[in-house]
């Protein structure tokens, strides 16, 4: 009798995951709104050294006294039928004075991904001008872990990697959003990323809001105007322009090639 009632325990558990398993909504397309925050006194601490710290350190402490520690941008990503379109959304004042012009501190990439073809076409605002880098999608070698959390409403998984040889990123996808893309050029897990963070780098883009719709093709028009380049021209069009710029052309690079 045991037995018996043990057996259809079980099988009343696996009908229930299965049913569960039917029911369970997938987003397939939609709009997520993203934040991207960066930690302004740490970012900038790091650009001060021997050579310019007379005149960087007051400049510094100076912005620590007029300016929040936190600068927050928003960006959308329409997603529909394996493509995505993110886009950042242009803040209604400027802020930071002095520092304004770091690019780490902006947002410099409109990003068209087909996720089904592996190509990228992503319009980049290099100071005063613009590129459009025709590529393929990033390669990267994510290792997922098992922690996970709660994201715009959505359970995520962590995953980690390193990008451009060297920056550290933690990111946070939901299979509940059956699309391998993400914001920026981060894609390439087993759902959409909506969480990301370079802890060296001191920044982070999370979904603050996820729109279950349908997108319209126009909504997902690729960019088209820009220099057109790939990822190695434009890399070696910025390495000459900054080639007298020694250990300032650091962080531009960076922050350019990311």
């Amino acid at each position: 009798m045991k037995y018996i009632i043990l057996t259809i325990t079980i099988l009343f558990a696996l009908g229930s995951n299965r049913l569960f398993a039917q029911n369970k909504h997938f987003t397939e397309n939609g709009t997520i709104t993203f934040e991207k925050t960066i930690n302004m006194y740490a970012l900038l601490e790091k650009q001060i050294n021997k050579d310019d710290e007379s005149y960087m350190r007051p400049a510094f402490e100076s912005y620590k006294k007029n300016q929040k520690q936190f600068k927050v941008l928003k960006s959308t990503l329409n997603f529909a039928n394996n493509k995505t379109l993110y886009t950042p959304i242009e803040p209604e004042t400027a802020t930071g004075g002095f520092f304004s012009d770091s690019p780490m501190a902006g947002q410099v990439n409109t990003v068209f991904t087909d996720l089904s073809a592996s190509m990228v076409t992503n319009q980049k605002k290099v100071f005063e001008e613009t590129f459009l880098v025709k590529d393929s999608t990033r390669k990267i070698n994510w290792k997922i872990t098992t922690e996970t959390r709660e994201i715009a409403g959505y359970t995520c998984r962590r995953a980690n990697a390193l990008v451009l040889d060297s920056i550290y990123v933690v990111a946070f996808y939901t299979d509940e959003i059956p699309v391998s893309g993400g914001p920026e050029l981060f894609s390439g897990l087993p759902g959409m990323i909506l969480g990301v963070a370079l802890p060296h780098e001191n920044m982070t883009w999370f979904a603050t809001k996820v729109t279950d719709m349908p997108i319209e093709d126009k909504a997902l028009a690729p960019p088209k105007k820009g220099k057109q380049v790939t990822n190695k021209s434009l890399y070696t069009t910025l390495t000459s322009v900054m080639k007298n710029w020694g250990e300032y052309a650091k962080p531009y690079l960076k922050a350019f090639m990311l």
